[in-house]
């Protein structure tokens, strides 16, 4: 999750959590940009795929895959950056995870300039599932990146354990209506390199058949709280285009079946949902908070401490795989699951 470092051509400024404390009741009720909430029809019920994704997803599965991190940032001089050996060997890593479980991975090439990360052409990887229609693809991405200043086990190698075990248990050929596509961005700590590289590559026509974007970015911090992205803000930076309510309605109910009091809907501040969001694409986010304070109202209904920051290792060398709290991660494990299989089997549309 990259602090302050956003795309120039959003505009965006100021905390990456600039939030309205809402309750999900009135989160709910809220106005929308290009849709309203009021009115809006009620989530459809879960159906056979959602149950069976949300209930067979692990943490423990999660956890293997931040302990492989850890030991590449632990042999590369303690982080994943872009542009360095760490994150090459995080490519690999991911690469060889999907393709074990038969993923047909690729990694696409975006340019980044010095302050972006290394010199010259940088790696995305990017996976999707062999059924499901190619004409509309549900898309789901974390970045796979870390600070110079350490491993970046929860920002946002939690992200990236949470689609890889995702994928695991979905597979590659499930009986979905749309195809998935999962995407591990590189250049998000520098400005969203690779997730910019990645939407302006692509042509008119592919872009159009990009249903949705979910990001995953921090869902595993010691002190994290339960935010939800999509719909809530006044115009499309914040809250994402027509559409996103939708998308945050959606995970914003699989956190509450998962077990979690209340979560909070908040808006975008400029991640690896931004070059989406400029295309016009709806989007939903999930995140627990980073160096802001956790309030006495959250500690109520999530636990942990008030007035103590989410993540005391926001972007710091003890973010490392003892900084996981697996509370939090299965919370949001079991509830993306269950959101990417809610769109992966979803006919309607998202308006």
């Amino acid at each position: 999750m990259g602090a302050l470092v956003l795309i120039p051509t959003l505009g965006r400024v100021g905390s990456r959590l600039r939030f309205v404390f809402v309750g999900l009741s009135v989160a709910l009720a809220a106005t929308a940009c290009g849709s309203a909430a009021v009115g809006a029809p009620p989530i459809a019920p879960d159906g056979p795929l959602v149950q069976q994704l949300a209930g067979g997803v692990s943490d423990a599965g999660a956890l293997k895959h931040l302990q492989a991190l850890q030991k590449i940032a632990d042999k590369h001089g303690g982080n994943r950056a872009t542009g360095t050996a760490g994150y090459d060997a995080s490519v690999d890593y991911v690469v060889g995870v999907l393709r074990d479980i038969g993923f047909k991975a690729s990694t696409p090439t975006y340019r980044a300039s010095g302050r972006d990360g290394g010199r010259g052409p940088q790696h995305n990887v990017i996976a999707q599932t062999r059924t499901g229609d190619p004409n509309h693809v549900v898309m789901i991405g974390a970045h796979l990146d870390s600070v110079e200043d350490g491993p970046g086990i929860v920002d946002d190698g939690s992200g990236v354990a949470t689609l890889l075990e995702i994928a695991t248990e979905l597979g590659a050929n499930p009986s979905v209506q749309n195809t998935v596509r999962f995407a591990f961005f590189g250049g998000e700590e520098n400005g969203a390199a690779g997730s910019t590289g990645y939407v302006q590559g692509l042509s008119a026509a592919d872009r159009s058949k990009i249903k949705l974007y979910l990001n995953v970015d921090m869902v595993a911090s010691p002190n994290g709280g339960y935010f939800v992205q999509g719909g809530k803000g006044r115009d499309s930076e914040a809250a994402g285009p027509a559409g996103s309510d939708t998308i945050g309605r959606v995970l914003a109910d699989q956190l509450t079946k998962a077990g979690v009091t209340d979560p909070q809907l908040i808006e975008f501040v400029g991640d690896d949902e931004s070059p989406f969001i400029e295309a016009g694409i709806p989007v939903g986010g999930a995140e627990n908070g980073d160096d802001e304070r956790k309030t006495a109202r959250e500690a109520k209904a999530w636990g942990g401490q008030a007035r103590e920051r989410y993540d005391r290792c926001y972007h710091d060398a003890c973010d490392n795989i003892d900084n996981v709290n697996r509370d939090v991660l299965k919370h949001y494990l079991r509830a993306i699951a269950g959101t990417v299989a809610y769109f992966a089997t979803s006919t309607a549309d998202l308006g």
